[in-house]
């Protein structure tokens, strides 16, 4: 499956990663059709937290 994997600053890549596995029986896997980075995690993406 793909993923937006984070990495460092202002650096996120889509990666091909394994398909994550039930590990429990009640377990689920769902499935992402949008997604965003809140403004409030920004600082993140720029490198201004540690």
């Amino acid at each position: 499956m793909k993923a937006v994997t984070f990495q460092g600053s202002k650096d996120m890549q889509v990666k091909e990663v394994p398909d994550a596995k039930l590990q429990q029986k009640d377990d689920i896997v769902v499935r992402i059709t949008s997604t965003a980075i809140c403004g409030s995690d920004l600082h993140i993406y720029q490198g201004l937290a540690s």
